[in-house]
């Protein structure tokens, strides 16, 4: 079992930053993928960012390129997603994810994730 705890988030004015962090627990966490996603209301699920187990690869949605990055610390246990020049249609709860399951691949489909955190609301105004 893992455990995922989400933080970072909150209200910034557009144009600002924000920083989310994901602590996970329960296993090596060196042997997952991790992601991020979020979701607004009314809305679905979509895929944000993700970085391979040692941190080699990363994914970034096209809305997102060039404002976010995803890092991670294995010996912290924790993944980041690092959030610069938001916008207010980034408005939403954010979730991290897990997937253990090793494929090459970094996944975008949430259903490939295996364990998910409990979100962190980001609101950005205008």
């Amino acid at each position: 079992q893992v455990q995922l705890v989400e933080s970072g988030g909150g209200l910034v004015q557009a144009g600002g930053s924000l920083r989310l962090s994901c602590a996970a627990s329960g296993r090596a966490f060196s042997t997952y993928t991790m992601g991020w996603f979020r979701q607004a209301p009314g809305k679905e699920r979509e895929f944000v960012a993700g970085i391979s187990r040692y941190g080699g690869s990363t994914s970034l949605a096209d809305s997102v390129k060039g404002r976010f990055t995803v890092s991670r610390d294995n010996a912290k246990n924790t993944v980041y997603l690092q959030m610069n020049s938001l916008k207010p249609e980034d408005t939403a709860v954010y979730y991290c994810a897990a997937d253990f399951t090793f494929n090459g691949i970094i996944p975008r489909n949430s259903q490939e994730y295996q364990y998910w955190g409990q979100g962190t609301q980001v609101t950005v105004s205008s």
